[in-house]
């Protein structure tokens, strides 16, 4: 049987010229997506897939309507993860969080821009939204060397002009990250700079039908990829000389498999190493029957991030009595928050209503007790009382926001502590939890 170039170049030869979610049917595409795998595990749970296209669309139309209603001549970004939910595009996305070399100017009129890697300019074009590629945004010291200054008024003369022909007369520009050079020569062309990460997360905070679905579909594959590590530890950690590194691995290893991107941090520690948490992953041998507890922090398939925590007891005795009760304490204090979400429900509201943790565990409660998530961790913070500041978050819940509830059962000079978390999309009349992973059972004090 003859096969044909048109077919083998497919990621599946099945379908037509498109995928489900609206991408090119084509493995030489530009973008990024998940792959055969994550596609096949969606399928059998019977999720619908995102429309990309109408995702994208989504999005634009949100922060062009933001600008406009702050009367805003544009939208100037640098932060990778707002070009990504401007564009939908990427570009050595952890390279550049630190050497930032790429910026996107979306003008009142919905006129976009991406100033990309000279050597790129082709990765936003599946996006016809974005309406140009140009270059020239690399305003960092490495790059420019003693001549940042020069550049910088190359590219400060750009963003100017497209402002006066999109928007002329406003001279308002909201920014959410700037190098120094890039925003003394902004200034000097006139223009008044407002602040863009306001814009930025509040527009992020709400998630649209296809984000949603996208969501479902991380979070399916992130929670297959913490089976695996489940799996993992629970098979080889009784053979002795498995590490939290090794352990680790599996997560960062399934997450790519399934077209994830990468992971925040590094937080997965065992037995006397959770306590204080925060201790990330390192060589430590795990023992049996000890805990392990993590933070997934891992942004997953599409862009999403998918911020679950689980503990876990890994042995064949019993976890001791006080183990027992810190995990059960932590699950009815995600649960008993979570009870608490519905829309017009405000955020002062939420921390004066909230659970309340033994006094033991206040010492070293978790730094929030609930925060946004989209594709990364996002506005608003939910603060416990004592760290909250009055004004800083006068906001109502809204249908579409999606928020991660925290728990963390910690015992200053224990030698363990309790890390449970869920990620919750608040609906039209209450919430829905999109974490299906279990809690441990031995935690829980079942026989």
């Amino acid at each position: 049987m003859n096969r044909h170039y048109r077919d083998t170049r497919k990621i599946d030869p099945s379908r037509g010229s498109t995928l489900g979610d609206g991408t090119p049917n084509d493995a030489d595409r530009v973008e990024i997506g998940p792959t055969q795998l994550a596609y096949g595990e969606w399928a059998e749970a019977g999720l619908d897939l995102p429309d990309l296209p109408a995702m994208r669309a989504f999005r634009w139309e949100r922060l062009t309507a933001a600008i406009g209603t702050r009367d805003y001549a544009g939208l100037l970004l640098f932060d990778p993860l707002n070009i990504r939910y401007a564009t939908d595009s990427t570009n050595m996305q952890l390279w550049n969080t630190h050497n930032p070399f790429r910026a996107v100017l979306l003008c009142a009129d919905g006129y976009m821009v991406i100033w990309d890697y000279k050597n790129s300019p082709f990765l936003s074009r599946f996006n016809p939204l974005v309406r140009e590629a140009r270059s020239g945004a690399d305003l960092f010291y490495f790059d420019r060397g003693d001549k940042v200054d020069v550049a910088a008024d190359v590219f400060a003369r750009d963003v100017a002009a497209l402002l006066a022909e999109h928007c002329p007369g406003n001279r308002r520009l909201a920014v959410d990250k700037v190098m120094l050079h890039g925003l003394r020569a902004l200034e000097a062309q006139g223009l008044e700079i407002m602040e863009g990460e306001e814009v930025t997360e509040k527009t992020r905070a709400i998630k649209g039908p296809d984000e949603i679905k996208a969501m479902r579909c991380a979070s399916h594959a992130c929670e297959a990829a913490v089976a695996e590590m489940e799996r993992f530890a629970r098979r080889n950690v009784p053979g002795g000389g498995v590490s939290e590194d090794d352990i680790w691995a599996v997560l960062h290893a399934e997450n790519i498999r399934r077209g994830g991107e990468w992971i925040e941090t590094r937080l997965l520690a065992s037995g006397p190493r959770t306590n204080p948490w925060f201790q990330e992953c390192g060589p430590r041998i795990v023992q049996q029957n000890e805990i392990v507890a993590f933070d997934t922090d891992l942004i997953g398939s599409y862009g999403i991030c998918v911020d679950i925590s689980r503990t876990w007891w890994i042995g064949d005795a019993r976890p001791r009595p006080d183990m027992v009760a810190a995990m059960q304490h932590a699950q009815e204090h995600i649960q008993a928050n979570m009870a608490l979400l519905r829309p017009g429900v405000t955020i002062p509201e939420l921390i004066a209503g909230c659970h309340r943790l033994e006094k033991k565990y206040h010492a070293q409660k978790y730094g929030c007790m609930m925060h946004g998530v989209g594709l990364c961790d996002e506005w608003p913070l939910v603060a416990y009382a004592d760290k909250a500041v009055a004004g800083a978050f006068d906001y109502a819940l809204e249908p579409g926001m999606v928020l991660c509830v925290e728990a963390l059962v910690s015992e200053v000079g224990n030698d363990f502590s309790i890390k449970l978390e869920d990620q919750v999309l608040i609906t039209e009349d209450g919430y829905e939890n999109l974490t299906r992973y279990p809690f441990d059972a031995a935690l829980m004090g079942a026989a």
